[in-house]
């Protein structure tokens, strides 16, 4: 707890930047959002991302962009999603539009692909997915608010959990609004899925450090709030790095051998697992230490 100023300052190091392009630039939504439509096509050979293939896979992609442009459809990526299959992310196209994609790709690349997938969602749709996002998260914050609350009987506890949830979703958000701008990602349903696991994360090690700090207040009256919580975290910390690292690993290994319509979700997920480990650790604690000095101060001036 001697370096809890330390540990809110990597924390700000990491959130203003993400926080400050929230607020710039903002975050990069898909068609779930904002409306569109999924092209997904799959040729006979393979379209391999290997050196020797690269030209193949380049001239593939190149000959739907060309045929989008011909045909003057509004795109927003073209996309390997997997071995022989490339996405489009369009704005809402018909059945009509989709038949002449195939049809000029055929007869650029000399091969008519076969469709996978055609999935049109109206702009109604994508309102109504922000407006539920935007409630499951207050929802999910409210009732960990009122569940740690209710099982350690002091406000401070359930306050100083969410707030280090919401500082995980801030370096979620803000890691998500940088790759949007300078690498054009975007957040789909998938990512909404990975910030409320994301909090889940977050509260589930706060929780154990908070039932180790009131169980040392019982076995050892009048000590410090703040020796109470550095014998908390001596004693869970080793217990919550094995168990990060195990779902980091597995992470790792579904980022780097995964398939790619799954890749961002998995590195929401990696980003998330990394930052509720230190939050439970070294901001949930520390906000708990700060919330009880001030409120010994406060009874000091009375």
């Amino acid at each position: 707890m001697r370096f809890k100023l330390l540990f809110f300052l990597i924390s700000a190091i990491v959130i203003v930047p993400g926080v400050f392009s929230l607020l710039r630039w903002g975050l990069r939504p898909s068609i779930d959002f904002t409306g569109g439509t999924l092209l997904e096509l799959e040729f006979t050979k393979a379209i391999s991302n290997e050196p020797a293939s690269t030209e193949v896979s380049a001239g593939r992609q190149l000959a739907i962009r060309e045929s989008l442009d011909e045909l003057k459809i509004d795109y927003s990526s073209v996309q390997t999603s997997g071995e022989k299959r490339i996405l489009i992310k369009a704005k809402p196209m018909t059945r009509g539009e989709v038949s002449s994609i195939i049809g000029t790709v055929a007869e650029k690349v000399g091969e008519k692909p076969a469709e996978l997938r055609f999935d049109t969602v109206g702009p109604t749709l994508g309102k109504e997915l922000i407006k539920k996002t935007l409630i499951a998260i207050l929802l999910g914050a409210g009732f960990i608010l009122l569940y740690v609350w209710k099982q350690f009987k002091e406000p401070m506890y359930g306050v100083c959990a969410v707030l280090a949830m919401f500082h995980d979703s801030l370096v979620l958000l803000g890691v998500f609004s940088l790759l949007g701008h300078f690498k054009g990602i975007e957040i789909d349903t998938l990512f909404v899925t990975a910030v409320l696991t994301t909090l889940s994360l977050s509260v589930h090690d706060t929780v154990v450090v908070y039932d180790r700090i009131r169980e040392s207040k019982k076995r050892f009256p009048g000590v410090l709030l703040s020796s109470l919580a550095d014998k908390a975290i001596t004693e869970t910390l080793p217990r919550s790095i094995n168990n990060s690292m195990t779902i980091i690993l597995m992470l790792l290994a579904l980022y780097l051998l995964g398939g790619s319509t799954m890749k961002w979700f998995v590195f929401a997920l990696l980003v998330g697992t990394i930052s509720g480990t230190y939050s439970s650790t070294f901001i949930a604690s520390p906000l708990l230490v700060v919330w009880e000095e001030l409120k010994n101060k406060k009874k000091i001036l009375k």
